[in-house]
């Protein structure tokens, strides 16, 4: 497919070629990211600290990191959890309340509320991520800090549940909401999970 571009120097139209456009755009990229480094930013809020939502903002987070994105997630209610040193015995997940969590077989909405069947739960996810070869939690988390991704936990959630610094692993940063929503904004990538 040709596109017509007209040049600077050629006021005449010629027909683009594939590799014409591709250079064009790898310029206005270029460009782009000189005169805005917000286009080389990424937010994350992890607000969840449950064994299936602990797992987004890590594999988010890494992978914005890879793509050379400076990357902050910042850590508050529940999430704090998985910035804890003691996270794993915490990471658990519930079919109650859950109704779109694959089981080997349909349940009745009653019998996952029974005893033991959040730790069944908990057990067939780990089994079936390990199976397929994905990283754990803390693994995500460890390459998460040594991509540079900034851990940053709520201080003014720390207060409300107790939490002390040295609940936490090390490479956490500390601060409230007014100081991470001053980075959100010069963000063009922020994401709430």
């Amino acid at each position: 497919m040709a596109v017509e571009l007209r040049t600077a120097d050629d006021a005449d139209l010629r027909p683009a070629t594939l590799a014409d456009v591709r250079q064009i755009v790898r310029a206005e990229i270029e460009r782009a990211f000189q005169t805005d480094p917000a286009a080389r930013r990424a937010c994350i809020i992890a607000s969840k600290g449950t064994l299936d939502w602990a797992y987004p903002p890590f594999i988010l987070g890494s992978a914005a990191a890879a793509a050379g994105l400076e990357v902050s997630i910042f850590f508050t209610f529940y999430g704090l959890n998985l910035l804890r040193k003691d996270f794993e015995h915490r990471l658990a997940v519930s079919p109650v309340g859950n109704p779109a969590m694959p089981m080997p077989i349909p349940m009745a909405d009653l019998f996952t509320a029974m005893p033991g069947m959040k730790a069944m739960a908990t057990g067939m996810m780990k089994s079936m991520f390990r199976k397929k070869g994905v990283a754990t939690v803390r693994e995500l988390r460890g390459v998460c800090l040594e991509s540079g991704v900034r851990l940053v936990a709520c201080t003014m959630t720390m207060e409300v549940f107790g939490y002390a610094k040295e609940d936490f692993i090390d490479g956490v940063e500390f601060g409230g909401a007014g100081a991470f929503l001053s980075e959100a904004r010069r963000s063009h990538v922020s994401l709430f999970i």
